[in-house]
């Protein structure tokens, strides 16, 4: 079995205070001794925990009145720089949080502790002090299994966040191939760190987006100006037909969004249908990662079926930005999916009022506001247009 460092670590990390536990057996003394320290953890958990779920969830739901309220009360040179680097004032403001959530929290369970936890470890210590050793071990591992939950949660936190700011891709795969931290992040650290977000994010269970470059030939080349021209094939298809509509699309799409005058409104309109209406196809995204190739993809297959996977939502808003005569792009690179970078696929749509080219990522849509959000660089990197129209 390939050695992971990751899992190693992740593992020894719950288990490592529950071995000390049944080694030292168990003692009032270092009960108590311990009892302090697990408190620490604890408040250091739970400040994480609230800090992160809420904040994260408040930023990325109504970015724009919390980040403009504290850049707000800024000197304009500082302000000025954060409003180019709105993930500063974020982790800025999350640190803060969490430091002083720690303090109140740890000051409140230490009071708790001194008049309940110490009074139960000595009625334990009563009870046990004449029994085998063997037992008192028993119990002393039994008790430090809150302490391993700790340890566990704020390991996994390190990983999580060194791993949106990493840049080493040997990391990111260790992340990736270690079954344990997945599993880990699923069952605690992912509805945590990203609240109702993560939960309602499809569960991209890894690469989702295979692309493939291949050289045309006579056999394959409709005529002899396309022999030897490259092809680029994404999850099976060519660009030019992942993003072919037809007139069922053009016309709902210009249905949806009748109502709006600006190009902002409209694009708008065909995020939020495409967000609420089309279900991420896990059983789609297994072949894609197996290599299976013989399933259906790209705007058409996508708009029939109401599902998909990262590839289809973008081709299929390409599709329907275009029916409105809206300019916009494909774009790839990185995505995070709560516990490393994976292969993804987004938008972009051009705003000529304001002249910028914003973000649109419909995949993530149930998970948050994923439409023009100033947090969008978070969770999304290495962005690659490979299409605009």
């Amino acid at each position: 079995m390939k050695f992971n460092p990751i899992t190693l670590i992740t593992i020894g990390s719950f288990l490592y205070p529950i071995l000390r536990g049944i080694i030292l057996g168990f003692s009032a003394y270092n009960a108590k001794r311990d009892t302090d320290g697990f408190t620490t953890s604890i408040s250091f958990a739970l400040s994480i925990y609230i800090g992160i779920k809420y904040l994260r969830n408040i930023f990325i739901i109504n970015e724009h009145s919390v980040i403009n309220n504290i850049i707000g009360v800024l000197p304009n040179n500082v302000s000025n720089i954060l409003q180019q680097n709105p993930t500063i004032v974020y982790t800025i403001v999350l640190l803060i949080v969490i430091y002083i959530l720690y303090k109140l929290l740890n000051l409140i369970l230490m009071f708790i502790v001194n008049i309940t936890v110490y009074h139960i470890i000595d009625i334990v210590e009563n009870i046990t002090k004449n029994k085998a050793f063997l037992f008192r071990r028993i119990i002393g591992g039994l008790l430090e299994i809150p302490r391993g939950i700790c340890y566990l949660l704020v390991v996994l936190f390190i990983f999580n966040v060194a791993s949106m700011f990493s840049t080493s891709k040997q990391f990111n795969n260790y992340l990736s191939d270690s079954n344990a931290y997945k599993y880990f992040c699923k069952q605690l650290l992912t509805p945590i760190t990203n609240s109702n977000v993560a939960k309602n994010l499809p569960e991209i269970i890894g690469d989702s987006l295979k692309v493939v470059v291949k050289q045309n030939d006579v056999n394959n080349a409709g005529s002899q100006n396309t022999i030897g021209k490259t092809i680029v094939y994404y999850n099976g298809v060519t660009l030019e037909d992942a993003i072919k509509s037809d007139g069922v699309i053009d016309s709902f799409a210009r249905k949806i969004a009748e109502g709006n005058t600006s190009t902002l409104g409209k694009a708008n309109s065909i995020y939020d249908w495409e967000g609420t209406s089309i279900s991420y196809d896990y059983g789609k995204a297994n072949s894609v990662l197996n290599n299976d190739y013989n399933v259906k993809s790209g705007a058409i297959p996508t708009f029939k079926t109401k599902t998909g996977i990262c590839f289809d939502y973008a081709s299929l808003y390409v599709a329907m930005c275009r029916a409105n005569n809206i300019k916009v792009r494909l774009v790839t690179g990185d995505g995070f999916n709560g516990a490393s970078w994976v292969s993804h696929a987004w938008n972009q749509v051009y705003i000529a009022d304001s002249n910028q080219w914003i973000n649109v990522d419909t995949t993530f849509a149930k998970g948050g506001n994923y439409f023009n959000n100033k947090l969008f660089d978070l969770d999304h990197k290495n962005a690659k247009v490979i299409g605009e129209w």
